[in-house]
């Protein structure tokens, strides 16, 4: 009896226990190194041959070595984790950031924890000390819309804060998308499929990006383009439709929205109306949000905002802020994108 249950146990042991982690020296022998070679090979630190730095990396990573996340954490004074704050429960914009500024850092060992705070104050307190306790390198701060500040104080912490897509203290580091520039293009693709009576219709007149987009707009077409400003739905899309239809003067030949759903629901009353788009009239969105642009009928051309690209580059700046690396306070806009569809006519992708 005693014998039967030593082999259960062995075989027991045999499926539970994963492989043996590959240690240092490991690495060192298999590259023809000493240790502590290997370990500045690996840590990037020392001068070496560069052919022996690679060569310890490509051993290492044909052995499967993980560095120690402690011993790395105490060598370097660093916990290799960023926190990032958002109130977008929703994740619209969020989520593509997040999965910019994950790419970004994987590459570096260096993990993310999202934080979801509303727009809670107390909540995003216990959000912050819980960040700060688990000793992160930095901060990314992230919302719902850009001129808006997240309902917590972010100044004077012992780390690096990057604004994304939320509105920050001047002398901070923050990124946006360049609506401007993306709205810009979208209008002179219209022009240039000779449509001349373009009309925007928007969201609220008192969002920053929606004065953007609209300067934009009558930089193109001039000062008296016509602008109906509403919500940001659907609903919206059909009432300014409606108002178009309904108004003595012509009717417009194209329709550049301000965001995917207003967008949709432009589409949805016109055909409603027996108007062809994009024979009858162009239709252009904003943000390029795939599960609205993609539904729409006829497929949506749309603005692009590019987040994950500006999530990307969020991570790079915090990284570089918690090596000690100089970086430039101050806004920087990342170009946004038009993605052609059938919603517009020609030049269809």
């Amino acid at each position: 009896m005693e014998k039967s249950f030593t082999q259960n146990e062995k075989r027991f042991s045999q499926v539970a226990l994963s492989p043996a982690r590959v240690r240092i020296y490991e690495v060192a022998q298999a590259a023809g190194v000493s240790i502590a070679t290997a370990s500045k090979a690996l840590n990037d630190t020392g001068r070496m041959a560069e052919e022996t730095r690679q060569r310890v990396r490509q051993v290492a990573a044909e052995l499967g070595f993980r560095p120690n996340a402690m011993a790395r954490a105490l060598l370097s004074k660093r916990s290799f984790t960023i926190g990032l704050l958002t109130n977008d429960t929703y994740g619209r914009f969020t989520l593509p950031l997040m999965a910019g500024v994950s790419e970004a850092l994987v590459d570096e060992g260096v993990s993310v924890f999202l934080c979801t705070i509303e727009d809670d104050p107390q909540l995003a307190r216990v959000h912050v000390d819980a960040l700060l306790d688990k000793q992160v390198d930095g901060i990314i701060a992230s919302g719902k819309r850009i001129d808006r500040r997240l309902q917590v104080d972010l100044t004077n912490l012992s780390i690096p804060v990057v604004y994304a897509f939320t509105e920050g203290p001047d002398d901070a580091v923050r990124l946006v998308s360049d609506d401007a520039q993306g709205a810009r293009e979208a209008v002179q693709w219209l022009r240039g499929l000779g449509r001349r009576r373009i009309v925007h219709v928007t969201g609220p007149g008192s969002f920053a990006s929606v004065q953007e987009r609209t300067g934009a707009f009558r930089e193109v077409v001039g000062p008296d383009g016509q602008v109906l400003f509403g919500n940001w739905s659907e609903a919206w899309g059909h009432e300014a439709v409606r108002r178009l239809w309904q108004a003595s003067a012509s009717q417009p030949d194209a329709i550049f929205c301000g965001n995917d759903q207003i967008a949709r629901g432009v589409c949805d009353a016109l055909r409603e109306r027996g108007v062809s788009v994009p024979a009858e009239v162009s239709v252009v969105g904003f943000d390029n949000w795939e599960i609205v642009a993609a539904a729409t009928r006829p497929p949506l051309t749309t603005v692009d905002m590019n987040l994950k690209q500006l999530g990307r580059e969020a991570g790079r700046l915090v990284l570089a802020l918690a090596r000690g690396e100089a970086v430039t306070p101050g806004l920087r806009k990342l170009a946004c994108q038009l993605v052609v569809r059938q919603s517009c006519g020609g030049g269809v992708t």
